[in-house]
């Protein structure tokens, strides 16, 4: 092989492959010690060198060394298709350094095919996937649109290629976004303490502030919302709660709860259990719809928080103590203690520490098993009694709306009123029998009288000469009587017309 084509090859291939130069010797010499094993014996000591300054190849066989014409003679071929396989591990193995770096940082790239739920995404140098478990719910991705997303996981797939899966559900994603839109984020102005998110929903965002002049949360939201408006159309319309921390719970934790409002705050440190004691008219509210709002903010703050009334905790604790007290070696004393450090039911009991509990109680360590052993069979019972009163219940559920199914069924259809098109039909069809019966009867009166009658032009013409008796519309007969009013001339045969209609009751 030429020296010059060697450098030339590799100077090539840093440039274009971004590998680096030594690793590319190293394969070379690599790949052509192989190919000597090959022509030499599997088992031969065969070392080659290349020299990095000219390209020089020099090797030895069992410490004697090899003239050019010997190396000349090591299979080529094999040793190319070597040393291609070890520039291909090579650039795969520079890819996954570089995209290992970048996890948890946002990429950008132009999805390729979003079909099946799993959108591919081309960003540049490797094609990444985003599963659909890592898309927003509800939001539509197409292809040649440009995404952003976070680098989730690297790892190497199918031999020689690198699989990165990006990811737009990570709490990551919502703090790149956010400074990339914040820049007191970067300046270190301002700092994000954690972030809680249920993706297409709902995210909780805790701030903070060195300077307490500044006020993390303006900064975050930005003039007229500017600032947050653009992460949230990044998210698909997510609502943002942007919230002051604090080092202390008891402060951080109704931050976290908003908008809802917190009486107090009692703190079991022992479980990690944060009571939240709030009003009738704000439980609802620092529930959240499915417990979202105390969801997020226990992730948020890291306790578990549990939300009720004052009344309700009575009734808890009162019968936290009761039901300890049956527990045989437990005192009323012991119970106490055991709820005050939060321990209200016996899942949470069956869950303590020995030794703190030995501790706290003063039993030893046979009576503190004997107690959690007794405790753990109660939350079972508990369960078990619990899950057939909620199977009752949707029985019950069941039954009523079967009830209420076959009694619409069973009811009598309302009879049904007549339309305004149907009654104006009708009205339509009166006038025209009316306009008829007037004509006909005009004919009679001009036939009998000898002199001609004017016929009706038009039903406002017959309106104004009908004179308005009652309120009732009149009669077909009291209009033709109306409109065959005759002349002095003719008065005697329009009186045995109206005679005959009296008597008849037809004209």
């Amino acid at each position: 092989m030429n020296p010059q084509d060697i450098l030339r090859y590799v100077d090539s291939l840093h440039r274009d492959k971004n590998i680096d130069t030594e690793l590319l010797f190293q394969a070379i010499e690599s790949a052509l010690q192989s190919a000597a094993r090959k022509q030499y014996g599997e088992e031969s000591d065969v070392l080659v060198a290349i020299d990095r300054e000219n390209g020089r190849i020099s090797a030895t066989l069992e410490g004697e060394p090899l003239g050019d014409d010997q190396i000349g003679r090591i299979g080529a071929q094999t040793a190319k298709q070597v040393i291609i396989q070890k520039v291909r591990e090579a650039e795969r193995d520079a890819l996954m350094i570089e995209y290992r770096d970048q996890i948890g940082e946002i990429v950008s790239g132009m999805i390729g095919r979003a079909d099946g739920g799993v959108a591919t995404v081309n960003l540049g140098n490797v094609e990444a996937i985003l599963p659909r478990s890592e898309q927003i719910p509800g939001e539509s991705l197409h292809a040649n649109e440009r995404v952003r997303a976070i680098v989730y996981e690297v790892r190497p797939s199918g031999g020689n290629r690198v699989r990165v899966v990006l990811s737009r559900t990570r709490p990551q994603f919502v703090q790149q976004l956010f400074e990339q839109e914040i820049p007191e984020l970067t300046d270190g102005v301002i700092a994000i303490k954690s972030i809680s998110r249920e993706p297409g929903y709902r995210s909780k965002v805790a701030v903070s502030s060195e300077d307490q002049q500044i006020d993390p949360i303006s900064v975050c939201v930005g003039y007229r919302g500017s600032r947050i408006k653009a992460v949230r159309e990044e998210l698909a319309g997510e609502h943002i709660d942007v919230v002051r921390y604090d080092s202390d719970p008891e402060i951080l934790i109704p931050n976290a709860l908003q908008p809802a409002e917190v009486d107090q705050v009692l703190l079991c440190d022992m479980i990690g259990r944060a009571i939240v004691l709030v009003k009738e008219d704000q439980l609802s509210l620092a529930i959240g719809r499915r417990g979202q709002n105390v969801r997020l903010a226990s992730k948020l703050c890291g306790w578990d928080i549990e939300i009720m009334t004052g009344g309700e905790l009575e009734e808890q604790i009162e019968r936290a103590v009761g039901g300890f007290s049956q527990i045989p070696g437990i005192t009323e004393e012991i119970a106490q203690s055991l709820v005050e450090q939060g321990y209200l039911s016996y899942d949470d009991l069956s869950v303590i520490e020995p030794d703190q509990f030995m501790e706290m109680s003063g039993l030893t360590e046979e009576q503190v098993d004997q107690v959690v052993e007794i405790a753990e069979r109660n939350a079972e019972d508990a369960e078990r009694a619990a899950a057939e009163e909620r199977r009752v219940r949707r029985d019950k559920e069941k039954l009523d709306r079967d009830r209420a199914e076959i009694e619409s069924k069973l009811e009598p259809a309302a009879p049904s009123e007549t339309t305004e098109s149907e009654a104006a039909d009708a009205e339509v069809s009166a006038e025209a029998v009316a306009e008829v019966a007037v004509e006909e009867a005009a004919e009679e009166v001009s036939e009998e009288s000898g002199e001609p009658v004017a016929a009706v032009e038009s039903e406002e013409s017959a309106e104004a000469e009908v004179p308005a008796a009652d309120a009732e519309s009149p009669s077909v007969d009291e209009g033709v009587v109306a409109e065959a009013e005759p002349e002095q001339g003719d008065a005697e045969s329009n009186e045995e017309i109206v005679a005959e209609k009296d008597s008849n009751g037809n004209v």
